[in-house]
């Protein structure tokens, strides 16, 4: 890919030096990547705004754990949400993350491709909250379906005014963070608000796209039986583009990372749902024709 954006920066390869790069291991950091060292902030902006950098706060290899295959997922830097149980805190601030050079990105992909292909697996973007920079995360898509390989988007959706029809075109599959069934319980749990995300997976189904929704189930929190059935509901009313619903019983892996960061953690001593418990909402959304996981 040309590059035809101009920098006020230093040696664009300056980051091969350096000891954090040489530090990074293969899977996880951002080892391979090149950064724009030395850009000033008006640059930074500007690109972030065009795409030619996003801000990413660490990559791995996986299978089947954010989308069908053995998938490269992104973890984009930067969360409009602060949910109770969020298990990586430390992607909320984008200037936390490293920017990378798009034109990277995509040769990241494209070294991966053949392996895709084989596995019948893609690229995820997840986050933080990938749809905060939306276009470098759809420019790096147009570029893997040029390529012939699965693109798949990990969001709340609660930044749905942030995506085009034309960007929505190039994702194949969506994980779709539903929080919660009703506004109240929604804005209790992340601070932000859940129409937005009914209308990004309605607008996601019109566009024949796949939809994954996912729920984390909180005793307590997002247990209630009406709040379930809400969620349900919502679930349905995608259609067929919805493929199945993951309800996902909390847990405590995130918490040393909120002491890490000395934020206060909600859910200090929350349990997770018993088996009779997940047994229930398993069997609520199985009544609304449901296929859950």
């Amino acid at each position: 890919m040309p590059d035809t954006t101009q920098f006020r920066t230093t040696t664009r390869h300056m980051l091969k030096e350096s000891k954090t790069y040489a530090s990074q291991t293969l899977m996880g950091g951002l080892s391979g990547f090149e950064s724009p060292i030395g850009l000033d902030r008006r640059d930074r902006i500007e690109a972030l705004k065009t795409g030619d950098i996003g801000f990413v706060h660490s990559w791995d290899i996986n299978t089947s754990v954010d989308g069908p295959g053995t998938r490269m997922t992104v973890f984009m830097s930067g969360c409009p949400l602060r949910c109770q149980y969020c298990q990586n805190p430390d992607t909320w601030k984008m200037r936390d993350g490293q920017p990378v050079y798009l034109d990277a990105m995509i040769k990241k992909v494209e070294r991966y491709a053949d392996l895709f292909k084989a596995t019948h697996g893609g690229i995820t973007f997840s986050g933080g909250e990938s749809m905060m920079q939306p276009a470098f995360v759809s420019r790096v898509f147009r570029a893997a379906k040029e390529m012939g390989v699965h693109t798949c988007l990990d969001t709340s959706g609660f930044l749905n005014k942030n995506y085009t029809d034309e960007m929505i075109d190039d994702i194949d599959l969506c994980l779709l963070d539903v929080k919660s069934g009703d506004e109240e319980t929604y804005h209790k749990v992340t601070g932000g608000l859940l129409q937005p995300t009914i209308d990004f997976g309605h607008r996601l189904a019109k566009a024949g796209k796949k939809i994954w929704v996912r729920f984390v189930l909180v005793p307590g929190l997002t247990s209630s039986e009406e709040n379930v059935d809400n969620v349900a509901k919502i679930c349905a009313s995608f259609g067929d583009a919805l493929e199945h619903v993951d309800v996902l019983g909390f847990h405590q892996l995130g918490r040393p990372k909120w002491h890490e960061l000395r934020i206060p953690y909600p859910l200090e001593d929350q349990k997770g749902p018993s088996a009779a418990l997940k047994k229930r909402v398993v069997e609520q959304f199985e009544s609304y024709g449901l296929t859950v996981y």
